[in-house]
């Protein structure tokens, strides 16, 4: 993983002198897995975030203020018992492990001043966050690890504190000149030096051989005597750069589309023109930066997982139901022979006998013959009253299920856009809203309420453009229809993706009616970007005035129909939020 111990190395000399002998103000956990500390200094104020988060384990500062929920977490309380008002005393790497030992000062329940421990374990899904007495006995933990789930250590409230086992490999400070790496495996010389340095991640274990090959595609067994000594060399200018404060945090972006793909304590250069390099002067900093989006959706993927299941089964059933219903369609489309049976038997009935199994009759239709079969125990009568009993239930049955298809078809117009605000959400107050859509609907069952609550009220997205005008997108259907049907003004501009699902946006006008071109793009775009075509380029946003949309009768939200439009083609991109 990206967060190695180099760069929580970095990140502990940071807070040292960042927030050594700061007072913790408040504890608060956001979620399951995630406690922050709310600290004070001479100065300012700080957030200390510490995650234990199976994807995402990390500690740092941090600049993004998360909701809490109305009642604390347990573990939560015991913290605030045990460390409010407390003061940092002491921030420690454990042995250049992913550990991170905080110690804090102060006063117990009887007024003795003392210290307890607050351990932050960065260990993938095994990671965790651990507050202990003086003497190293454990008060409490995020999470409980028994003899079920580890049968090397168990991390329990009222059991000693051990540190997990060592690596059998070299941490990075201590490599040397005696050092052994294994270059004789087949394997890439990146995965040797890895197997043989505790403390790095694989894009600087990478690093350490594109410096010297240019390529990272290399093995470990073609290397002869000299290579073999570059790299050395390579790795020690790096514990030397550590040893001597030298840093370069920068972080890797993939340069078609800016998404994020690492980060790294010292500079990266082995993707070249593939992606951005962008240099941050703060580990605590670039750190935030990167996992602020990331850790985000994971965590909203893991909220939405019931939601999208729901919707997942729906669309499902309603697909079928759509197969179904159009070979209905089509098995009603040759119904009107039964009719032409019907009216030759009445035309021919003088010819036929009750108990003839068939009759052949001029058609006068179309001046071919055809031959009829007749059920023998029925009177001629009795067989043309069959087949007009059949033309009349093909008729009544394509009637039917044309409407049928008609509410399913706009039923997984419905889901897909559902699905499409479910993945666009980024909050659990945007789930929330969405779940109340969707018991709207009929398509969850409420839930029972165990006390009455103030409903959230969720507005709109709100952003500036770059001329001054306001411009406004719905986040869920319930709101695509308020910022269409109700904020809307009739001559404010409106925007939808051309045939993708998407939210609503709104220009607002004013009383300013003539709009830049500049602002119509920018309007484009966040249409885009929030819209099924978000990782998309070159993505087609009809817009057009909001008087020539309609919603018709009795569509469910967020579907309305519209005319007389333009259509702009614009690459996904947000602006800045008013």
């Amino acid at each position: 993983m990206a967060f190695d111990a180099l760069a929580l190395y970095k990140i502990t000399k940071e807070l040292k002198e960042t927030i050594l002998d700061a007072r913790i103000d408040r504890v608060l956990q956001p979620e399951r897995d995630e406690v922050v500390l709310c600290l004070r200094t001479f100065r300012d104020s700080f957030r200390l975030v510490l995650s234990a988060s199976s994807a995402h384990p990390r500690v740092h500062l941090t600049e993004v203020a998360k909701k809490n929920p109305q009642t604390a977490p347990l573990f939560c309380m015991l913290l605030r018992k045990h460390l409010n008002s407390g003061k940092i005393t002491d921030i420690e790497q454990v042995g250049f492990e992913r550990i991170l030992k905080i110690s804090v000062s102060g006063y117990d329940e009887l007024g003795d001043l003392t210290t307890k421990y607050l351990i932050i374990e960065i260990m993938g899904r095994h990671s965790n966050v651990i507050l202990t007495n003086s003497d190293m006995k454990i008060i409490d933990c995020i999470k409980h690890i028994d003899f079920t789930v580890s049968s090397v250590r168990e991390v329990l409230p009222g059991i000693a504190y051990t540190y997990p086992p060592k690596q059998d490999k070299t941490p990075l400070p201590d490599f040397d000149n005696e050092t052994s790496i294994d270059f004789s495996a087949h394997q890439t010389a990146d995965k040797a030096i890895m197997s043989a340095i505790s403390g790095i991640s694989p894009v600087l274990a990478r690093e350490f051989v594109y410096k010297i090959f240019g390529t990272v595609d290399v093995y470990a067994n073609t290397l002869n005597t000299n290579q073999t000594a570059a790299i050395r060399v390579a790795v020690l200018k790096t514990v030397s750069d550590m040893e001597n404060g030298i840093f370069s945090p920068c972080m890797i972006c993939e340069a078609s589309s800016g998404k994020t793909l690492d980060f790294c304590a010292m500079n990266i250069s082995q993707y070249e023109t593939l992606a951005n390099v962008i240099r941050y002067d703060s580990m605590n900093r670039l750190v935030d930066d990167f996992f602020k989006t990331r850790d985000m959706h994971e965590r909203m993927k893991q909220k939405s997982a019931d939601l999208n299941k729901l919707l997942s089964n729906a669309l499902e059933r309603a697909a079928k139901k759509r197969i179904i219903l159009e070979r209905t369609l089509k098995d009603a489309e040759d119904r009107d022979k039964y009719k032409i049976k019907g009216d030759l038997i009445i035309a021919n009935i003088y010819k036929i006998r009750q108990g003839d199994k068939s009759v052949t009759a001029d058609n006068y239709y179309d001046g071919t013959q055809m031959t009829i079969t007749l059920d023998p125990s029925l009177t001629p009568s009795e067989n043309a009253q069959k087949y007009y009993k059949r033309y009349n239930k093909a008729k009544t049955a394509q009637t039917e299920a044309q409407k049928q298809l008609d509410m399913t078809v706009s039923d997984l117009e419905y889901l897909e856009s559902t699905q499409m605000a479910v993945e666009n959400a980024e909050s659990q107050s945007d789930l929330n809203a969405i779940r109340d859509e969707l018991i709207s609907e009929g398509y969850l069952n409420r839930r029972p309420v165990k006390r009455k609550q103030k409903k959230e009220e969720i507005k709109p997205l709100h952003y500036v453009s770059s001329d001054g005008f306001d411009i406004y997108v719905g986040k869920n259907n319930t709101q695509n229809d308020y910022l269409t049907l109700k904020l809307a003004n009739s001559s404010d501009i409106w925007f939808h993706t051309k045939n993708i699902h998407g939210s609503h946006t709104i220009i607002k006008l004013g009383i300013d009616k003539s709009v830049p071109d500049s602002t119509i793009m920018e309007a484009a775009q966040l249409a885009a970007y929030y819209s099924k075509a978000r990782n998309s380029s070159q993505v087609p946003v009809d817009y057009t005035h909001v008087k020539n949309v309609k919603k018709p009768n009795g569509a469910k939200p967020g579907m309305v129909i519209y005319d007389r439009y333009n259509t702009v083609y614009v690459t996904p991109k947000l602006i800045e939020c008013g």
